[in-house]
């Protein structure tokens, strides 16, 4: 038996895996809404059943939220847990959905068949390609080829109160010599990615207050400073003529890319043009002197998300307001510490406003960026199997945004992370109509496969 062997039985056995993922599909697991609890814990039971058909040894254990799903299979080789996620957005707005939201269907669509319905693609039929191939692998073989833990979670789309604290009781039956996350997407929906390094997050909030109450502008415009230009003026100036960030230590812990992993990112051509294009842009920001992956993959932002005051409702009222508020983020790469730019922010807004105003800062937060290592051998392997099976080669790349659970699997247990996911630009995820390519269904299958033979040796 080899590899082909799997391949073949997962190509003959596409039909049934995809009626189990749309049964899977059926059940409407709303994490975020308690009128969903009992679907939930349907889901939970639904993967626990699933596993164990195929002989996992499967268990839903309870949180103070969802539950979680443990399946562990013993073998030889290395040890991997699978993370994925059952439960699911809401589906507001309903109204503009082309059919039930759970009652998926393959549809045919100009640029192929898809899977359509809610979690689709964000997580079920991620999650499913990783217990599909392994479904084959044991039916060819008898066994898996190595170690596997399976951890399901069901409050991701509800920002996993549980997780961490599961995470920190069931340490020692987590632990693996590497973690694979199936919750990304292709590289302009083409080329397959293992994402190595995540950006961080931290925030504010800032309020600061001029006159004790809002005036009348005839009356006192011109002469006392408005609260609003003031802050407008703060906002201006955390950026210079280039694009950089002007907090002091700012930079701290930003660390340049190797040229290894340059080269790869050259070799995506990135199109920034019609990136922009799509969303009725033309021009960039960010630092000058960068390119358009860098800035989105591996350089660090300070964004303004809200920026508020004064009078806002219908017509006009002539007022020079008290207070002045703006809401801002700060995505951050490599080494910085989120509670140093939070700390740097507070400091430039104390410094800058007049001697007359007050600061009052709420909502500080923050968590680190995240990085891979790629030294692990797993990441070769895994970047080896994925070009064998799709048309592109893979690539290591970044991600703009934030997945906690991959820093918590580094912070927690000690293990770095494969991020390797099958969705497409146009999956519509937390949007109406959401899909899945069966391609991606399909190939995502065969790419796990592939995986655990190349890691399995």
């Amino acid at each position: 038996m080899s590899l082909d062997d799997v391949l073949s039985k997962i190509d003959s056995d596409l039909d049934a895996a995809t009626d189990r993922l749309l049964e899977l599909l059926r059940i409407p697991s709303v994490s975020t809404d308690p009128a969903y609890a009992a679907h939930c814990q349907e889901a939970a039971d639904w993967l626990v059943r699933d596993l164990a058909s195929f002989g996992v040894r499967a268990e839903k254990h309870d949180t103070p939220g969802h539950p979680m799903v443990v399946g562990h299979v013993e073998g030889d080789g290395p040890h991997v847990l699978f993370y994925g996620h059952y439960d699911v957005q809401p589906v507001d707005p309903i109204e503009l959905w082309d059919r039930d939201p759970f009652d998926p269907a393959l549809e045919e669509t100009p640029s192929g068949k898809v899977i359509r319905g809610r979690g689709a693609s964000d997580d079920k039929g991620q999650l499913m390609t990783f217990v599909e191939a392994c479904r084959a692998w044991k039916a060819v073989h008898g066994s898996l080829p190595c170690r596997i833990t399976f951890f399901f979670e069901g409050e991701e789309e509800s920002g996993s109160p549980s997780l961490v604290p599961y995470m920190q009781e069931h340490a020692e039956a987590l632990k693996a010599d590497i973690a694979l996350i199936c919750d990304t997407g292709l590289f302009e929906s083409k080329t397959p990615a293992i994402i190595t390094m995540l950006r961080g997050l931290a925030g504010a909030e800032v309020t600061i207050t001029g006159p004790d109450r809002d005036l009348h502008s005839g009356m006192y415009g011109g002469l006392v400073r408005n609260p609003l230009h003031v802050m407008s003026g703060l906002i201006a100036g955390l950026h210079d003529e280039t694009g950089r960030v002007t907090l002091e230590g700012f930079y701290d812990g930003v660390e340049e890319l190797s040229s290894e992993v340059r080269a790869q990112w050259q070799a995506l051509s990135f199109d920034h043009q019609s990136f922009l294009a799509d969303v009725g842009q033309s021009q960039q920001g960010g630092e000058a002197d960068r390119t358009p992956l860098e800035k989105l993959w591996s350089r660090p932002t300070c964004e303004v998300n809200g920026l508020w005051g004064g009078y806002t409702g219908d017509g006009a009222k002539t007022v020079l307001p008290s207070k002045a508020h703006a809401k801002l983020t700060f995505r951050l790469v490599g080494q910085q510490d989120p509670e140093q730019v939070v700390e740097a922010f507070k400091a430039y807004v104390k410094e800058n406003v007049p001697s007359d105003y007050t600061a009052e800062f709420i909502g500080e937060k923050g968590a680190p960026a995240s990085q891979m290592s790629t030294d692990h051998p797993a990441f070769e392997q895994a970047r080896k199997a994925l070009s064998d099976e799709w048309p592109e080669p893979a690539a290591y790349i970044g991600c703009g945004g934030s997945i906690p659970i991959a820093g918590f699997f580094k912070d927690i247990l000690g293990m770095d992370a494969m991020l390797i996911g099958f969705g497409k630009d146009d999956d519509q995820i937390h949007s109406p109509n959401e899909k899945y390519d069966v391609e991606s269904f399909h190939k995502g299958i065969r790419s796990w496969a592939r995986i655990l033979d190349e890691m399995a040796g």
